[in-house]
């Protein structure tokens, strides 16, 4: 019993991160269906590319949860309760779509290094080196939307 009680906040923590990517996935596909101007074409082609990265993303932290012997969240009232990203349901600007984008990502790295020490001195492997791989490749493309907005 104490073992689940110390793994439970673990399980929390990787519920939340689902939740923040399944937000991140529907605004990156708002802002897909949505971008215009000059820019389209190239943010067009990169919002899908993110929000397919995304939804990879939930399905294996979905499937790290239930391996754990935790229920996933699963539906979007449980996800948006769950979830620290904001929905956006403006009409930015193309550059607001970026910069919002990176702030998100920036946001989520917080997150996933935090989750990536908890599961650490929790001794999960799986969930740290899950968690650190995809901080490690978002600090690259937050650097790059960085790049784009002061290009």
């Amino acid at each position: 019993m104490k073992e689940s009680m110390r793994q439970q906040p673990l399980d929390q923590d990787l519920a939340a991160l689902l939740a923040d990517y399944q937000v991140l996935y529907m605004k990156l596909r708002g802002y897909h269906w949505t971008v215009t101007g000059p820019l389209f074409f190239g943010l067009h082609a990169k919002f899908e590319e993110l929000y397919d990265e995304a939804a990879e993303k939930v399905d294996a932290l979905a499937e790290r949860l239930a391996a754990r012997g935790a229920r996933p969240p699963v539906t979007l009232r449980e996800q948006l309760a769950l979830a620290r990203l904001k929905e956006d349901a403006g009409q930015p600007s193309a550059n607001d779509m970026v910069r919002n984008v990176a702030t998100d990502l920036e946001t989520l790295n917080v997150s996933l290094r935090a989750l990536e020490q908890a599961a650490t001195r929790a001794g999960d492997a799986a969930t740290q080196n899950l968690v650190q791989g995809y901080a490690d490749g978002q600090e690259k493309t937050i650097w790059m939307l960085r790049a784009f907005l002061h290009g």
